[in-house]
């Protein structure tokens, strides 16, 4: 168990309760990246990719791998909350460090609103009496009301909400697996790969949605200072949430790719209205498999996926505040809770806004799922530049393998995933950039430019986990 001196030495006081071991930040890992997330934005990534969902998916399990790996290296080096923004800061720079936060805060703030209203339209398509605003609103209270009374009760709720997931996805795959036995369906691998519709650059815009489904796996880092058995840990979680995601989203989508009743028209029209998924179970299964599945993943992404989302960000809020490059008040921590209270109310009250006012815009759930990818992959950019300062220029380090090839590697892959990106997205996300940069300039205008604590940590660095 990590004691205080492992936060003491960069400048930080030990405030937030070390309560989660590794099942916990498994389950968190799982939770956030929803084991049905597929379901959801289905169809979106079958038109993208030319019918080829799988190896989209696929192509996304190999490129966040790499960026596993960074997140594992650089959570050695610093264990605390705050992710990119902390390795970036104290990996090659403060102001490196201020503008990667701004731009993973893209991710970080607009995530749970996202979630949010996907959850709640999709519930009110299947309950009209109750409007849009009032799942929308019961979601945020259920979710805030969990997170404020501690992490450990954050765990407790998110375990259990997997579990539902699970059992919803086995019922999914065994029906279709059932089905397709049975002489239902069409069985093919152009899910993996089509020749007719192939090209990098189709399949690489696919990717670009598809990654939305992999976002969560990086949230595990910013539980750093809640865990009990140290940063190694961490890095761990995050590869096998990672890894097993991956898998449970080749195989659903692989199964519902056979299963989609007019292929052609899917390719041609899209998924406008998010359905794709529950069509093909429906072939599948029945109506009562179309409807099981809608309603889990409303519920999947409205409660438990968007919990943990909140947990995420507020403990970003946090980490910047307490480095004064955003208002103090939201580095407080409440002191029966050990939880960032303040930061956790505003995540609530900034998600149901935005969620309200997105609820209005036809484009609403588009615009802001471009935005959220552009955020998460500029800012995985910037995590692999980390790793090779940090390791390899400042410290040295002879290990060309972790150190270079690795980091190297996964910026290549996600470079090219963010040039393939939906151009609305690319031009937003340089706006918001843009804006940081300005943000950036006031503040060292005004005598307040960014600075770490415990940049040079005080005391050698301790490499062994002590027990107490």
């Amino acid at each position: 168990m990590l004691d205080q001196h492992d936060l003491e030495r960069y400048g930080y006081r030990q405030e937030l309760a070390r309560h989660l071991r590794f099942r916990d930040l498994l389950a968190y890992g799982l939770v956030y990246m929803v084991p049905i997330a597929p379901m959801a934005i289905f169809g979106s990534v079958y038109a993208g990719s030319g019918g080829m969902v799988a190896l989209a998916y696929a192509i996304g399990v190999v490129a966040l791998v790499f960026t596993a790996f960074s997140y594992a290296q650089m959570v050695r080096a610093f264990p605390m909350s705050g992710s990119v923004y902390n390795y970036a800061g104290r990996g090659i720079s403060p102001p490196v460090g201020f503008l990667a936060g701004w731009v993973i805060l893209l991710d970080y703030v607009l995530v749970p609103g996202l979630l949010y209203l996907v959850a709640s339209v999709a519930m009110h398509a299947t309950v009209p009496g109750v409007p849009v605003w009032g799942w929308l609103l019961g979601f945020v209270a259920v979710n805030t009301i969990v997170n404020s009374a501690g992490i450990r009760m954050t765990a407790v709720v998110t375990r259990m909400m997997l579990v539902g997931e699970l059992i919803v996805l086995a019922v999914f795959l065994t029906i279709a697996g059932w089905a397709l036995a049975s002489g239902r369906g069409r069985f093919s691998w152009e899910a993996f790969y089509n020749s007719e519709t192939f090209t990098w650059s189709l399949v690489g815009g696919a990717v670009s949605i598809a990654v939305l489904s992999f976002l969560g796996f990086d949230g595990i880092s910013m539980l750093a200072e809640e865990t009990r058995d140290g940063a190694r840990q961490i890095g761990r979680a995050m590869a096998a949430v990672l890894v097993l995601a991956g898998v449970l989203f080749i195989v659903q989508t692989w199964l519902a790719a056979m299963f989609v009743p007019n292929p052609a028209g899917l390719l041609t029209d899209g998924d406008p209205d998010g359905t794709a998924f529950y069509e093909a179970a429906r072939v599948a299964g029945g109506g009562w498999l179309a409807t099981l599945c809608a309603v889990a993943t409303a519920i999947a992404w409205g409660l438990p996926n968007s919990m943990v989302a909140q947990v995420a960000t507020s403990r970003l809020l946090y980490a910047m505040a307490r480095d004064r490059q955003l208002p103090a008040f939201l580095a407080k921590v409440s002191a029966r809770r050990n939880v960032p209270l303040n930061a956790t109310l505003l995540t609530a009250v900034v998600s149901l806004a935005l969620g309200l006012y997105m609820s209005f815009r036809a484009d609403g759930i588009i615009l802001l799922s471009s935005l959220i990818n552009f955020g998460a992959m500029v800012a995985f950019l910037v995590l692999h530049v980390s790793v090779v300062v940090h390791y390899l220029i400042r410290h040295g380090s002879r290990n060309w393998w972790a150190h270079l090839v690795m980091p190297a590697a996964g910026f290549a892959v996600l470079a090219y995933v963010v040039v393939n990106a939906n151009i609305a997205a690319q031009r937003l996300g340089l706006a918001w950039l843009a804006l940081g940069v300005l943000v950036l300039g006031g503040l060292y205008a005004t005598g307040r430019r960014p600075v770490l604590s415990g940049l040079a940590p005080v005391g050698p660095v301790r490499h062994e986990m002590q027990r107490v």
